[in-house]
């Protein structure tokens, strides 16, 4: 799953990668600088309006009005486009989070100890998301969940599931608002980075309070200190 991720640079450092021209978007040079994104809180979101791509600050959480239970975070990519609940936002409200990493926490003796998961080779994440559009009228109720997959390899150490992590050329074609749900899907299915694309390491349990933010938080450490 994904209960927590970092979003702390430009977002020029990401857009490079996916929209470079065909935005409205402004210039903003300076770092996002949240390296403890949670649950219950606003987000931007990149997504498709009228062929230009949008940024729109959009909550992490979904709960439609007829759902009384606690706003979901995650949606299965196994099952989301046929759900109930996620089919709607599958075929209108795809989008993409930019992510630098996101963070998992692992049974070890009789005690949770948190790891931050990121790319190797140090490029940004792209994670599929659906919410309820249009997101620039989102009114804090009805946000977004990331799609989840199923781990694989060394990733099953950490968890048995995984955000979607698409690359930069699938994310662009996922944000299409013109393609079909059934295009959506083999995305989904077929073009998340591999397993062995990422890297991990043992970090801070000060991670686990959602008020804590800070470099610090994604420093590697020894978990047996």
């Amino acid at each position: 799953m994904c209960g927590r991720f970092s979003q702390y640079n430009t977002r020029e450092d990401y857009l490079a990668y996916l929209a470079e021209t065909d935005r409205d978007i402004p210039f903003d040079p300076q770092p996002i600088g949240r390296y403890n994104v949670a649950p219950g809180t606003k987000v931007l979101l990149l997504n498709e309006r009228n062929d230009l791509l949008h940024l729109d600050s959009v909550i992490w959480g979904y709960a439609p009005s007829w759902w009384h239970k606690p706003p979901l975070i995650n949606a299965r990519v196994e099952t989301a486009a046929s759900s109930r609940m996620f089919k709607p936002l599958w075929q209108r409200g795809r989008a993409i989070v930019f992510a630098d990493g996101w963070y998992e926490w692992v049974m070890e003796g009789e005690k949770k100890q948190p790891y931050y998961i990121y790319r190797e080779d140090g490029q940004p994440l792209f994670l599929a998301v659906i919410g309820k559009a249009p997101f620039e009228q989102s009114d804090g109720q009805e946000g977004f969940v990331i799609i989840t997959s199923a781990a694989e390899k060394g990733l099953l150490d950490i968890h048995d599931r995984r955000p979607l992590a698409l690359t930069a050329e699938a994310a662009k074609r996922w944000l299409q608002q013109d393609i079909s749900a059934q295009e959506a899907e083999d995305i989904a299915r077929n073009e998340s980075l591999p397993a062995d694309a990422f890297a991990w390491h043992a970090v801070s349990k000060d991670v686990g309070n959602a008020k804590n933010q800070g470099r610090e938080l994604i420093k590697p450490i020894n978990p047996a200190l």
